[in-house]
């Protein structure tokens, strides 16, 4: 006897990107604005709908990026060490360390710093002086008093000291660049330490031994695609969605967030779903018009002399025609 079965996957002729499209839609009129408190690190990591906004969107510059940094077995399960390299990864800047007093009427800029954190990141007041100099490399004059402060002067105007001032706050000391309050995590899987930090530079700990980097990631989904591949990001959106909507409660079936991660990545690069992305890249004309700037689609698909087939959902709707898919994918012809 043959067993047979129905498709694992989808039916022939399922309207899966209507119905993809709608069951993360209509959840995400639920979502709210709240933003998510990791701790110890980026207090505000926007959740719900601007966290998806941005997903979707594939932005470069997100509003707060984290990275989970997991270290080899030689130093994960031994949190004194994890302690020391978080302490040596998290950027120190000049900010950080010292308040930086601008003084207008002397043309002159007070640094004045805190010793003892100072020397807590392993940096004496006469390594930190070097710094400064070679930062400012001749343009203004370098002085020390007491150990304690530093005075700069410059002959230039007043707009200029404030630049200085401000290039100057975050001129970076030690550590890895970007990377901002490091904290070590503890995995309840793996009873392994972690460290989580704010910001994302994937480059940089590429170079450091101690981590293992299979195993680091960041929410940032174009740096994942940059460093690792396209599969990789693939599997970022995925998680990303999936995450938000868990957090916000939501039950959404996983495969519908992967048929939205297979359209963002089906060009072996990450694209958006905008105008810039996959809406404005369809193949019929009335879809791409439908959806945003619909007299630039329509006078370029004029000039071009486009034809539209007809064969998606949007057009078909337009014209008020029977939709190709599901039910209206069958023709039945009876004597």
């Amino acid at each position: 006897m043959v067993n047979i079965k129905r498709s694992p996957i989808v039916d022939t002729g399922e309207a899966v990107g209507i119905v993809a499209a709608q069951s993360l839609g209509e959840p995400g009129t639920q979502m709210t604005m709240r933003t998510f408190h990791y701790a110890g690190v980026a207090e505000h990591v926007p959740l719900g709908l601007p966290r998806l906004i941005e997903i979707v969107d594939a932005r470069r510059d997100i509003s707060k990026s984290l990275m989970d940094i997991y270290l080899t077995k030689e130093y994960s399960k031994d949190k004194k060490k994890v302690e020391k390299i978080a302490k040596g990864i998290e950027q120190l800047t000049l900010g950080k360390v010292a308040k930086i007093v601008e003084d207008f009427e002397n043309k002159s800029i007070r640094i004045i710093v805190d010793v003892k954190y100072l020397e807590s990141r392993n940096l004496t007041f006469r390594e930190l002086v070097k710094k400064i100099s070679k930062f400012l490399n001749g343009s203004a004059r370098v002085r020390t008093k007491s150990g304690k402060y530093i005075l700069i002067t410059a002959k230039t105007s007043y707009v200029q000291l404030r630049k200085m001032s401000m290039k100057l706050k975050s001129l970076h000391l030690f550590g890895i660049k970007g990377l901002s309050k490091a904290t070590v995590a503890k995995d309840d899987a793996s009873k392994e330490y972690f460290i989580r930090v704010g910001g994302s530079n994937i480059s940089e700990l590429k170079k450091m031994e101690e981590i293992d980097f299979s195993r680091l990631y960041t929410n940032s989904i174009r740096d994942i695609e940059k460093h690792f591949g396209i599969e990789a990001a693939r599997s970022a959106i995925v998680k990303e969605i999936k995450q938000v909507m868990d957090l916000q409660g939501l039950a959404v079936d996983v495969r519908h967030v992967m048929l939205i991660a297979d359209a963002m990545c089906s060009r072996g690069y990450v694209e958006p779903v905008g105008r810039h992305g996959l809406s404005g890249k369809k193949e019929s004309i009335l879809a791409r018009a439908a959806f945003e700037e619909t007299i630039k689609h329509l006078v370029n698909a004029s000039i071009k002399g486009e034809e539209d087939k007809l064969n998606g959902v949007t057009e078909n709707i337009i014209i008020g025609q029977t939709i190709k898919l599901g039910t209206g994918k069958v023709k039945l012809v009876m004597r």
